[in-house]
């Protein structure tokens, strides 16, 4: 397949954290190199089974998926398979038991999963709590929390292979004394950066949140209780730090040990770093996604969803994963044992959101949680059918006996789980299709290009939608780029508008259900971002919690847009070593100039944008005189904080409805001072100007985008969705 066929950002995502490079790091292979060789390597596997000229016609097989972009294997494996480090598997659980050895090998094993691409997940529900005696010293334990700090601080150093930056993800359970400590700890958000948190929630809890009663604390050393708490008040502190910052998320854990298909080999402590793996100690799993926006055929001038060929691709992924398992290099024996004994693989699938536009379904709907049962049961029925007919020939897996397959009449089974909802961040960058099950992120926004310049990003369908029913205009798709949504617009058909709906369109309530419907045909968890608007409240939060919960999801990831942009360009600042500061002022701006009756006379106010969002804000008086000096004070200190990375809307916050006695004494003035005529000005400016023709007091707010947090590598915008952060552009991605 020509490079031609790929998008600019699959090939500079590629270039960049793909393909392999010479010393100088100039990349030694094209797109289809990189396909060919991993097809070769992973179909190596068959050789033990069938020998090499089955594997010669499997890797050619392999190689047309991965080329037509059909179906991807994750990351480390397209990185990896048939180089030198030859580790192939994304996630893995590491235990970590009530003792400074097993502490401080589980840091080292981090060391060494994290050097080969892969990320870890953690139970710290083991470890005592803080104050707790240590009778071989007779001191007292410093708690999970404060080892925590050293997982995070190894994980800080160590960049995974030079192209993936280390995740983890941190449980403690609910009954643990140290419940509280863990729920607040990420108020900084400097503190454990390379943590994911969610709490382990029961059942038995979750039944006295709703009856408010109390439930106890245990002591993981002794297993005896030493405290009781009010399960309710325990909940609203989750909520309320969820709110505030996305984290903790909740799993539920005995729902996660009720689909253990290997108990009689240990129970379910943790997840992988993004909560979609639930996974024993030592264990590890691979994943592959494939693209829902390939498997379509037109009927009728129609699309419809092609079962015929999502069957045959769905028989090559579980032919693929599984022999992954067999080619893998893994960083620890121990996980090397676990991971072949239970043979546990993870389909998934990207480009949903797209397929159902295509479809002419609303992601909103229930046409389309009815097409999302229908697709994903039939992925997993498909996966079963080639996962027992490998167990036909290759043998069911070791740990196949004494499983919850072990019954009387039942096939084998040659893998232990089949189906994952992953995050696809760089995946669907290369296969240029929406991510995982997430609606789309924007219809349009901007990017930056040289000199300050900008360019206007449109999906590729909406594109071609415009062209097609001859709306588009350069100056539509620049106001869609400005105001992040087609909802509202009459110049886009209806039709389209109820198509084209993005994540923060769509109510939470339907983001939970569609998480739903997927886990209903997905033997481990799905990856979902549940999103919330800013002025979200944290009941919403907390109906999100238990909607979850009584719809059968195994976790559930929040985010109230807002609440963690700060934290992000923190981030990737302190990691390039430099203090928080403004970004430079650009060469060029554009914006507007309004003239505003002000209790000091005429306030003319200039609002600046640059390619990232609005920069600045400068006033002048009118011949009546006025505050000028103090304007133009207010107005340094606003331009100096937007281009610091502050959200405009918290600005608006501050400083809208400030009163000043000018204006109290005059009549028929329309502002209640120069900074409430600021904040007026720069709400204006984010809700699109005059660009919402929808008749409606307040247009939507700007494409999230626009509103930062920013890539740390490129500066362009970041997605928060799956749990993950992604930049679209470079391929950055990092645990949210």
């Amino acid at each position: 397949m020509p490079d031609s066929n790929y998008s600019e950002n699959a090939l500079k995502v590629l270039e960049k954290r793909y393909l392999a490079k010479d010393s100088s790091g100039k990349p030694i292979e094209s797109p289809e190199d990189l396909f060919l060789r991993v097809a070769r390597n992973i179909a190596g596997a068959d050789i033990l089974y069938g020998g090499e000229e089955r594997a010669a016609a499997t890797a050619e097989k392999f190689y047309r998926a991965m080329s037509a972009l059909e179906f991807l294997p994750n990351s480390p494996t397209l990185m990896n398979a048939g180089r030198q480090l030859q580790q192939l598997s994304a996630c893995f659980v590491l235990p970590v038991e009530d003792s400074i050895e097993s502490i401080f090998d589980a840091v080292k094993n981090v060391a060494l999963i994290h050097k080969s691409g892969g990320g870890t997940g953690f139970s710290f529900s083991r470890l005592r709590p803080k104050n707790d005696r240590v009778a071989t010293t007779g001191g007292l334990a410093s708690g999970p929390l404060s080892f925590m700090r050293v997982f995070n601080v190894a994980t800080d150093v160590i960049k995974q292979g030079g192209t993936r930056r280390g995740a983890n993800m941190a449980i403690l359970s609910v009954e643990h004394p140290d419940i509280l400590q863990f729920i607040t700890a990420k108020k900084d958000p400097e503190a454990y950066n390379n943590f994911n948190f969610s709490v382990a929630v029961t059942e038995d809890f979750i039944q006295a949140v709703r009856e408010n009663g109390d439930y106890e604390l245990r002591n993981p050393r002794t297993g005896e209780p030493v405290q009781q708490l009010n399960a309710a008040e325990v909940f609203d502190l989750i909520v309320e730090m969820a709110w505030q910052s996305g984290e903790p998320g909740i799993i539920f854990i005995d729902r996660m040990n009720r689909d253990n298909p290997v108990p009689h080999i240990g129970r379910i402590e943790s997840t992988n770093p993004c909560g979609e793996l639930p996974l024993l100690p030592y264990e590890s799993c691979n994943l592959g996604s494939i693209n829902l926006s390939k498997m379509l055929k037109k009927v009728d001038n129609r699309h419809e969803v092609d079962y015929s060929r999502l069957g045959d691709t769905v028989n090559l992924a579980v032919h693929f994963l599984d022999n992954v398992i067999d080619m893998n290099r893994y960083p620890l024996p121990e996980i090397r044992k676990m991971t072949v004994g239970n043979r546990k693989i993870g389909l998934g699938i990207m480009g949903f959101a797209d397929m159902l536009i295509r479809l002419g379904i609303p992601y909103n709907s229930n046409e389309a949680l009815k097409t999302a049962g229908e697709t994903m049961s039939f992925i997993l029925e498909k996966a079963r059918d080639a996962s027992e007919e490998l167990a036909r020939t290759r043998g069911p897996f070791p740990n196949f006996k004494g499983s919850t397959y072990d019954l009387g009449g039942a096939k084998p089974i040659r893998n232990a789980t089949l189906t994952t909802i992953a995050p696809t961040g760089t995946l669907s960058i290369i296969a240029n299709c929406s991510s995982g099950i997430e609606p789309i992120f924007a219809v349009c926004y901007y990017r930056r290009i040289l000199d300050g310049e900008r360019l206007v990003e449109i999906h590729p369908i909406f594109m071609e939608t415009a062209s097609g029913e001859g709306f588009y205009s350069t100056q539509l798709i620049d106001d869609i780029a400005r105001r992040g949504t087609v909802q509202g617009m009459k110049r886009v058909p209806s039709e389209v508008r109820r198509l084209f709906i993005t994540a923060h369109d769509i109510a939470p309530e339907w983001h939970i259900r569609m998480q739903s419907v997927f886990q209903k045909y997905t033997h481990n968890a799905v990856s979902k971002t549940i999103n919330f608007p800013e002025q979200a409240t944290q009941d919403d939060i907390r109906k999100a919690f238990l909607l979850a919960h009584e719809e059968g999801c195994k976790g559930i990831t929040v985010y109230r847009y807002g609440s963690r942009g700060r934290q992000v360009l923190n981030v990737g600042r302190v990691e390039e070593g430099h203090a928080p500061g403004p970004r430079p002022r650009p060469a060029v701006t554009f914006g507007t100039t309004e003239k505003v009756a002000t209790g000091c006379g005429n306030l003319y106010i200039t609002v600046n944008r640059d390619e990232l969002n609005i920069c600045e804000v400068f006033t002048q008086t009118g011949k009546s005189g006025g505050c000028d000096s103090q304007s133009e004070a207010t107005s340094r200190l606003i331009s100096m904080a937007l281009r610091s990375g502050l959200d405009p809307r918290g600005l608006v916050k501050q400083l809208k409805g400030i009163r000043c006695p000018s204006c109290i004494r005059r009549e028929g003035v329309s502002v209640l001072s120069c900074p409430d005529a600021l904040a007026r000005a720069i709400e204006k400016t984010l809700n699109g100007g005059n660009a919402d023709d929808s008749g409606a007091p307040h247009a939507p707010p700007l494409n999230p985008s626009q509103n930062g947090p920013f890539c740390p590598e490129c500066g362009e915008p970041l997605e928060i969705a799956e749990g993950c952060i992604v930049c679209r552009h470079c391929g950055y991605s990092r645990c949210t």
